[in-house]
């Protein structure tokens, strides 16, 4: 009987020992990598469709879990909704045809950066688990985005090296992020994530001065208000810190 009590005790007291660290609210350098789909809304919705973003973000997080944060992502998706875009270097038959005079195979594409810093802060909802609950952040920054042509190996000299910029619709200013979701960091597990839905806005302008498809329309100069909203999952690696030694956990 002893036996069987003391083989309780020392498988018990391991999870309780758990149980209590997991009470306790500690600092935290947080590292992340996410990846996010969007959707275009504002000015941005007349230019581009669905967008994908992959990026990371570094931050550290405080005893009463308010936490500081940079976040980078990159844009990119193949939705483009310019329409006749390139129908001024396209012939009768609907081709761009290539140095050669070859139909070359052309891709319109999305590009762009969003880059912030962020503030924000995790509230428990259990208080087993202090360090995880719902993740709420807003941050500011900077924005960009653009058309980018691609012809792979051939060459279609209308829309090489700079002449791409004629085409490109390369727009920058400032940006904002919004963040709502949640976040779980266990002490000791390898599954430590957060997901939510997101929303970036960004108050920009066109950077060029003309566009090549449309020579005798003027580039607009007024601020864009360009916004994307859409659901971001990521996973990060919690760095524990003690009075006493510094240490991470997979």
């Amino acid at each position: 009987m002893r036996f069987i009590v003391l083989l309780l005790f020392f498988r018990v007291t391991p999870l309780l020992s758990q149980a209590l660290l997991d009470t306790a609210v500690e600092p935290k350098v947080m590292v992340a990598v996410h990846y996010g789909a969007g959707w275009t809304g504002g000015d941005l919705v007349n230019r581009y469709g669905y967008i994908n973003l992959v990026g990371f973000s570094g931050g550290f997080k405080f005893k009463n879990n308010w936490f500081v944060q940079t976040d980078a992502s990159f844009l990119f998706g193949s939705q483009v909704k310019l329409k006749g875009f390139l129908s001024a270097i396209t012939d009768s038959y609907g081709n761009i045809t290539d140095i050669n005079g070859d139909p070359a195979a052309v891709n319109i594409l999305c590009r762009g950066v969003s880059a912030n810093i962020q503030v924000g802060k995790i509230v428990p909802l259990s208080k087993f688990q202090r360090n995880s609950g719902l993740m709420i952040h807003l941050g500011a920054g900077y924005l960009n985005h653009r058309i980018k042509i691609e012809t792979q190996t051939q060459v279609v000299p209308m829309i090489e090296l700079n002449y791409k910029k004629g085409y490109d619709r390369f727009t920058t200013g400032l940006g904002m992020m919004q963040f709502v979701g949640y976040a779980y960091m266990a002490r000791h597990s390898f599954y430590n994530f957060y997901g939510g839905f997101y929303c970036i806005e960004g108050l920009t302008r066109e950077r060029r001065t003309l566009y090549f498809d449309q020579p005798n329309v003027p580039v607009p100069t007024k601020t864009r208000l360009d916004i994307l909203v859409g659901i971001k999952l990521g996973w990060f690696i919690p760095f524990y810190t003690t009075q006493k030694d510094y240490y991470y956990e997979y």
